[in-house]
């Protein structure tokens, strides 16, 4: 990973869309600071596209596309996109998969979930479950004592052997059926909500994140950075971000941000 400084001025002009994480990359120890909120804000009035791409619930989404200031948001790993038309007062909820699917795939997650927390001492339901459509979030260090590393890699082995896909983030380890993830949802996104071709406009977009989860956007655009505190994650973290910020959390999120602003306004 290459120092932020090390991103070309002529690179950072052409940044028209800003896509990040939300958890330890806009928060900082789990919270979400007036100073990195008023960046998601400069952000949208400097005529960015801003969205966040996160591993957290439906219902925090619904709350997030409604109420912050960003133009649509992609939660729960990519099962879906919601966009809040503040003009028309038109909410657009987009799944990946259908509602049959989904009952069913809950089920098979339930019984998923008894296996792992009988299985590794410690773990928990993440508090945040209730309002998810999609997915089942163990909790290794968010509202319970942080589990080591071999803990954490036994919940992904657990997901894996039962045919999930299992992602690691900074709080929580996600699993679920079906084949959804935080790229191809966010490509349909922009492709269905703003006319942008992802895969044509990669490097007028960049993607700011923190964990392992976030892995399919570091491998696809170009110019993905890295918050500090991705470098906690050392062999989990399977593909590197292109530059990583001195500083962590919401501090490097607003970093990477000033270092867009720095450009626009010369």
């Amino acid at each position: 990973m290459r120092s932020l400084s090390d991103f070309s001025e002529d690179a950072r002009r052409r940044v028209k869309a800003v896509l990040f994480d939300i958890d330890e990359t806009l928060t900082t120890e789990g919270r979400l600071t007036a100073s990195a909120y008023s960046v998601v804000e400069r952000l949208s009035g400097a005529g960015m596209l801003v969205v966040p791409i996160t591993g957290r619930p439906a219902g925090w989404c619904d709350h997030i596309a409604r109420m912050w200031p960003v133009d649509a948001v992609v939660g729960e790993n990519g099962a879906f996109y919601f966009r809040y038309d503040h003009e028309t007062r038109t909410f657009t909820k987009r799944f990946r998969l259908s509602p049959d699917e989904r009952v069913e795939n809950r089920r098979r997650l339930d019984e998923l979930r008894d296996q792992i927390l009988k299985s590794v001492p410690g773990a928990a339901v993440a508090s945040d479950q209730f309002y998810r459509e999609s997915d089942l979030a163990i909790d290794y260090c968010e509202d319970v004592p942080r589990l080591p590393g071999d803990a954490v890699r036994r919940i992904v082995r657990l997901f894996e052997d039962a045919g999930a896909t299992a992602k690691v983030s900074s709080v929580h380890v996600n699993g679920w059926f079906g084949d959804c993830d935080k790229l191809s949802m966010t490509r349909r996104m922009m492709e269905e909500c703003f006319a942008v071709d992802l895969e044509a406009e990669k490097e007028t977009a960049i993607f700011i994140g923190d964990s392992p989860n976030d892995a399919p956007m570091f491998q696809f655009f170009p110019n993905a950075i890295g918050v500090a505190n991705v470098c906690d994650f050392g062999d989990l973290l399977t593909v590197e971000p292109a530059y990583v910020t001195e500083a962590r959390a919401g501090a490097g999120f607003a970093e990477a941000a000033e270092a867009l602003f720095a450009v626009k306004s010369s």
